[in-house]
């Protein structure tokens, strides 16, 4: 690292340094309706962040990376308490899912056999309150948990953990060149940046030479349809090619929230651009027992149409 990150504590970097992430996310698996009163909490930490005043407008627009960045941040760290009671039973403490799917790196071992955690590094991208990282340091690995949401770590904090919390930038990582053997984001960064290529480079650059950064993000046939979890959402309403961001802005047109689109191909044009080589897409089926409806994620039309993209990435 190029600066010491302790267990216990959360390491901020500048705030102007950043570009949008944050634990998983896309237009409705975490983002619930903006503007709502926050729920009280069933966390052991006192709720005290405010919800807005006046619920945001919905439009399609441009969005730069500065934009983005402020916009996702404040987002994330506004919404963590109620992110965290709505669906921390879902994530658990120490579970790495992939996606509402409820794919489990247990049993899909896309970072590698679990035997072979052990002793490796790791740097979790969007951690959250950190469940994904908190799971590879029971499998004997040493994680670190990112995040650009002060507030998300502070719920990695509550939980507990014995690895180091960095609060920095996506695509400006605040960590020496090859300082890690795997990499991981669930649902975490990719659809937030408004350059995710550049993101991309940041990882493959503190990877060592042979490893793997494997990411997941909302499949981007789901852009063309709309985020419900019912029949409505069935039927194509906008065009999968349209690649204009999905921006939330208040009163004053000041973005609050920021998604970006990338199409199957955009995605794979990325990686390869940043230099890795991709080594498998996995698209997971919505399976028997998941009855949940999370957002626009729901077994009707996880039965029907793919709902998350996983990109198996490696740095040769």
């Amino acid at each position: 690292m190029r600066e010491a990150a302790h267990p216990g504590q959360i390491t901020a970097y500048p705030a102007q340094r950043t570009v949008p992430q944050g634990r998983a996310g896309r237009k409705d698996l975490f983002r619930d309706t903006p503007g709502r009163v926050a729920r009280k909490s069933t966390t052991r930490e006192p709720i005290i962040q405010e919800s807005e005043a006046i619920e945001p407008e919905a439009t399609r627009r441009d969005a730069d990376v500065a934009e983005s960045t402020r916009a996702n941040r404040g987002w994330w760290d506004r919404n963590a308490d109620e992110y965290q009671v709505e669906h921390g039973t879902f994530l658990g403490d120490d579970r790495f899912v992939w996606g509402p799917e409820g794919l489990d790196e247990v049993e899909a071992e896309l970072l590698g056999p679990l035997e072979e955690l052990k002793g490796k590094d790791v740097l979790e991208i969007g951690a959250g309150a950190a469940q994904c990282a908190r799971w590879l340091a029971a499998q004997g690995a040493r994680p670190v948990a990112l995040d650009l949401s002060h507030r998300q770590l502070q719920h990695a904090l509550r939980i507990g953990g014995s690895f180091p919390l960095v609060c920095a930038d996506a695509g400006a990582l605040p960590f020496a060149d090859a300082s890690f053997d795997l990499a991981c984001s669930a649902y975490g960064a990719l659809p937030f940046v408004a350059d995710p290529v550049l993101v991309l480079r940041e990882v493959r650059r503190v990877l060592r030479p042979g490893g793997r950064f494997v990411f997941s993000v909302t499949h981007p046939i789901r852009w063309a349809f709309p985020d419900e979890p019912g029949p409505e959402g069935l039927s194509v309403a906008a065009s999968y090619f349209d690649r204009t961001p999905y921006v939330e802005q208040d009163e004053d047109g000041r973005a609050v929230y920021v998604e970006h689109h990338r199409t199957v191909g955009d995605r794979v044009r990325d990686v390869v651009a940043a230099g890795f080589r991709l080594v498998d897409l996995v698209e997971p089926e919505w399976p028997a027992w998941n009855t949940a409806e999370w957002g626009g994620w729901s077994p009707l039309r996880g039965n029907l149409i793919p709902g998350t993209a996983i990109f198996v990435c490696v740095r040769d």
